[in-house]
C-alpha cells in the first residue's frame, strides 16, 4: 500500500491519500507554522512574555525552558503566545542554552491537551479536543511520550523528544555514532546512523519522526503514529 501512496503522490494525486484528519470536522484548534533549523523545529509565531524568540518544540520538556539571557517580566505570571490566536500560562525555567535557542516550549503550554506535528507541511497543531487517532499506531505511556520500536532484534521504549536532531540515540559512550536495524511499527528503516550517548533511555529523534505524522495527546497519554507516504524512506 506505501508504494502506491508513493505513486499517487509522484503523480500529483496526494489528496487521495487517506490522511487520520480526513473526513474530520473542524475541531477547536491553533495551527503553528514551524520551520526546520539544525533539524529541530522551529516555531516563529510563539511568543513569551510579549518577546519573540527562537523558540524549539520540546516533547519531552514538561516545563518549558528559557535561555538565562531571555528578557522574561519581573512578575511571577508568565504568558507563551501562539500568535493571535490563543495564550497560555507557563511557569519557565531559566537554563543556559548556550546559544543553541531562546527557548523549550515544554508540554506544560499544552497542558492535558494534544498536539500534531505535521512535517511535510510544517505544522504543529494544538488539538484542545484530542488526536485523530484513525490509521494510526497508538502507544500509550505514563511519563515522557513515548513509543515502541524494534533496535537490531531487540524491542525498545524510546522518548519521543523533539529536541533531539539526530535518528535515534540509545545508552552508551557519550558522542559515539555506529549502525543499527530500526523498526518502527511496520516501517523498516533497515540499518540506520544512530548516536549514542549518556540517556537513561533511548530517545527517538526528528531525523526519524519527520518520516511520520506524530500526535501526542499529554492527556489521554497516548502517541499516535502514521507513516506518511509523502515523505519518502
Amino acid at each position: 500500500m506505501a508504494p502506491f501512496a508513493g505513486v499517487l503522490f509522484a503523480s500529483g494525486c496526494s489528496h487521495l491519500i487517506r490522511t487520520p484528519w480526513r473526513n474530520e470536522p473542524i475541531r477547536n484548534e491553533v495551527n503553528l507554522a514551524f520551520t526546520l533549523e539544525r533539524n529541530l523545529i522551529r516555531l516563529p509565531s510563539i511568543r513569551i512574555d510579549n518577546h519573540d524568540g527562537r523558540f524549539i518544540l520540546g516533547t519531552a520538556s514538561q516545563r518549558t525552558i528559557v535561555d538565562a539571557s531571555f528578557p522574561l517580566t519581573a512578575s511571577s505570571a508568565h504568558a507563551l503566545e501562539m500568535g493571535d490566536r490563543e495564550t497560555v500560562r507557563i511557569d519557565p525555567r531559566r537554563i543556559d542554552l548556550a546559544g543553541a535557542a531562546d527557548g523549550i516550549v515544554g508540554v506544560e503550554a499544552w497542558s492535558a491537551h494534544a498536539i500534531t506535528i505535521d512535517y511535510h507541511v510544517g505544522v504543529v497543531t494544538y488539538q484542545k479536543d484530542g488526536i485523530h487517532p484513525a490509521y494510526m499506531q497508538l502507544y500509550s505511556f505514563s511519563g515522557e511520550p513515548m513509543i515502541n520500536l524494534n533496535v537490531d532484534g531487540q524491542t525498545l521504549s524510546a522518548i519521543v523528544d523533539t529536541t533531539v536532531p539526530d535518528t535515534l540515540l540509545l545508552p552508551g559512550a557519550n558522542g559515539t555514532r555506529g549502525r543499527a536495524h530500526v523498526v518502527v511499527g511496520t516501517t523498516d528503516f533497515g540499518a540506520i546512523d544512530v548516536g549514542y550517548a549518556n540517556v537513561a533511555r533511548p530517545r527517538v529523534g526528528n531525523r526519524l519522526l519527520s518520516r511520520f505524522l506524530v500526535s501526542i495527546d499529554y492527556g489521554r497519554r497516548v502517541v499516535g503514529l502514521w507513516r506518511d507516504p509523502r515523505i519518502p524512506l
